[in-house]
């Protein structure tokens, strides 16, 4: 086993979640915000993970030499995308950013899917956390044998 292989998994995963939960986080500011700076009302972002490959790391480089491809490890963000659901709309004539007909365009934020999905990744961080507890565990169990 590759504990180093194992530590560069986890990282890749705390850094992706810890991204997700930076866009959870500037959802749930803004999900009353009716300016953006492109104009109109915040947009609902979200992350894309995608599986990602080691690094060249000698190991890799020797197994692929000898036909063993390493299979996809650990995780990345490839993109950060606008969700495309439409807006919620109120009639709120009163209010400064309403359009000619009186009409109130709000974020297309929920609320309560956006903690679901913060419960979500801090679940997700922590299972990665217990993971990187577990291989520095082993490691310091691994030097102490060799005592």
């Amino acid at each position: 086993m590759n504990l180093d292989r194992v530590f560069a998994v986890v990282g890749s995963a705390l850094d992706s979640q810890r991204q997700r939960l930076n866009i959870i986080a500037s959802n749930l500011a803004n999900a009353e915000s009716t300016r953006s700076p492109n104009g109109g009302p915040y947009i609902r972002r979200d992350v894309v993970f995608q599986a990602s490959v080691p690094g060249p790391q000698f190991s890799n480089v020797f197994a692929s030499a000898f036909g063993d491809l390493s299979e996809p490890s650990g995780v990345r963000v490839t993109d950060i995308i606008q969700d495309e659901r439409p807006l919620r709309t109120i009639y709120d004539p009163d209010h400064p950013d309403a359009d000619d007909q009186g009409y109130l365009h709000l974020p297309n934020v929920n609320p309560i899917e956006e903690m679901v999905n913060l419960m979500s990744a801090t679940r997700a961080y922590e299972a990665n956390l217990a993971v990187m507890e577990t291989g520095k565990t082993m490691t310091l169990r691994a030097l102490e044998i060799g005592r």
